[in-house]
């Protein structure tokens, strides 16, 4: 019995290694995890079609969710033998994407890593230098051609305009602005919207700005900005308002010991509003340093869906855009939005002196179902005076 459990062994194992190796070399890549709550999404660019060869991390294609756009890419690399997807398509999460051939030999001319890409670039630099050294003599004994006359101009008939015809084009919304549009049009719907202005005078912060530049940025190699003043000067009302940064759930109130401020950022894609997390214990120097690695995100489209989760508190700045004023809307779930807008010089009265200052107009929308007016009206008023004299937020009155 052992002796034929030994043979059948061997026999089992000849005929294993006869198996071509491709078998076990193919495997089939499912779509991957793309955030909380995140199921499916629309291929937005295949970049990477069958019969392309793929290193690792190359980026096989662009996924549209209505949160944000996602590269997915390749964890191993091999020879793609199968779509399962097609540009425009809807996938959802877990289901299968694309075939790899992991054990096929990388083609010659095949895209190269950007290591190996540095490399040719040298090497082409370097052959373009010899030969040029050795041209060099050749061009220097070689006399130039005469010059060859102009062509003689001749006179061009004037063009003739046409009207165009009056056309229209229709193509469908992506599913992040669908997204934004529901979430909008829900908060609308939803909340008690109500909005406060106040003006703010921003001599202030401009002269300390001015005066602390070279130092601050010297220290902490970032620039000093207006938003960290902003984020700051919330943070400290938020803390003595605890109501602001609390929400309404069912019939109960819900306060946040916790403070993320959640700054909307305009991107090619559409509005996003990542967040800034645990600003009570945030520097100005690690606001502006968050902000600025949030919005180079914004620009490359790499803003995942967890740097938008959360948030208590909205900032959002329109004056960037040269907006004077406007009336933001709640970034649902939360109970209020602080919108900031350009700063124009305008005429004051300042001890009785009609005087030119530098002025910016605020506006606190809210939710009235939470925040009477009094509540708002006092947050937005003490903010502004925490802007107009920064020292308050420094020594906390």
């Amino acid at each position: 019995m052992r002796q034929f459990a030994i043979s059948l062994f061997k026999v089992s194992q000849t005929q294993f290694a006869q198996i071509p190796k491709f078998y076990f070399s193919k495997k089939v890549v499912n779509v991957p995890t793309m955030g909380d709550s995140i199921t499916e999404g629309d291929v937005k660019e295949l970049q990477k079609k069958v019969g392309d060869y793929v290193n690792q991390d190359d980026v096989i294609a662009l996924i549209e969710t209505d949160k944000v756009t996602i590269d997915i890419r390749c964890a191993d690399s091999g020879l793609i033998t199968q779509m399962f997807a097609a540009d425009g398509a809807k996938v959802e999460v877990g289901k299968p994407f694309y075939e790899i051939d992991t054990s096929a030999a990388k083609p010659a001319g095949a895209a190269t890593t950007p290591e190996t890409k540095k490399e040719e670039k040298k090497e082409q630099k370097q052959e373009v230098k010899q030969e040029q050294k050795q041209e060099a003599p050749a061009a220097q004994k070689s006399t130039p051609p005469p010059a060859a006359k102009p062509a003689e101009k001749k006179p061009v008939a004037p063009s003739v305009t046409t009207p165009t015809q009056r056309t229209e084009k229709r193509e469908p919304m992506s599913r992040m602005r669908q997204r934004i549009a529901q979430r909008l049009k829900d908060a609308q719907n939803t909340y008690a919207l109500l909005t406060t202005f106040q003006e703010c005078d921003m001599s202030a912060v401009m002269e300390a700005r001015e005066a602390m530049q070279k130092d601050f940025q010297k220290k902490h190699n970032v620039k000093l900005g207006f938003s960290s003043f902003f984020v700051k000067a919330a943070v400290k009302q938020l803390q003595e308002q605890p109501i602001v940064n609390a929400v309404i759930d069912g019939t109960d109130i819900v306060y946040r010991n916790y403070i993320d401020i959640s700054m909307a950022v305009a991107t090619p894609t559409g509005l996003m509003v990542p967040v800034l997390r645990n600003c009570e214990r945030l520097s100005f120097a690690d606001i502006e340093k968050t902000l600025i690695d949030l919005a180079e995100k914004g620009r490359q489209g790499k803003i995942s869906a967890d740097d938008m989760v959360g948030g208590t508190f909205t900032i959002s700045n329109g004056g960037v855009f040269g907006s004077l004023m406007g009336t933001p809307i709640i970034n649902a779930p939360q109970s209020a939005i602080l919108g900031m807008h350009a700063i124009v010089n305008r005429p004051v009265v300042r001890n009785d002196q009609i005087v030119a200052r530098p002025m910016m107009y605020l506006a606190l929308t809210y939710d009235h179902r939470i925040l009477d007016g009094k509540d708002a009206a006092t947050f937005l008023k003490k903010l502004a005076t925490s802007i107009e004299d920064p020292r308050r937020i420094l020594l906390d009155v």
